[in-house]
């Protein structure tokens, strides 16, 4: 199954009530660093009634969809409808809320190997902060007027 296909699988297991992570879907899934790639998965759902893509929250409890096709006040009645109901600051209480799949959920939605090495390519992990590389930190770049000023 590709990566996309193993997002629907698990986020179509999250009973009504509970929520999940982007990140936490992504390490069920074998990838902890592919939390927007289950963003985008989700974005890109064939039909949303068909995947319940409402109980899918940030880290923060918060919801963080931009997505006209799935807009926040939708996800926030959905969720309120199931029962899943927000503190005064607009977070939902993932101590309350978060469900957990279990080991054999996860065995269920495996994503195969070619599709696991293929996204892995292409998240990286951020640089560190430093030194920027490129035409910024050329010697053209710092002079002015054929003066040095860095």
């Amino acid at each position: 199954m590709t990566f996309r296909e193993a997002v629907y699988a698990l986020v179509s297991r999250i009973p009504e009530g509970r929520v999940m992570t982007y990140g936490q879907i992504a390490a069920s899934l074998g990838l902890p660093r592919a939390a927007r790639a289950v963003g985008t998965a989700l974005h890109h759902l064939p039909n949303p009634d068909d995947v319940p893509w409402w109980r899918v929250i940030n880290r923060d409890g918060r919801i963080s969809t931009r997505c006209f096709d799935h807009p926040a006040d939708e996800q926030r009645l959905r969720l309120t409808e199931e029962g899943v109901l927000p503190d005064e600051d607009g977070t939902f209480p993932l101590d309350r809320y978060r469900w957990w799949p279990s080991p054999e959920d996860e065995a269920r939605c495996r994503v195969q190997e070619a599709s696991l090495d293929r996204l892995s390519e292409t998240i990286q992990p951020r640089r560190a902060p430093g030194r920027r590389r490129g035409s910024n930190s050329s010697p053209a770049r710092r002079t002015w007027s054929g003066t040095s000023f860095g």
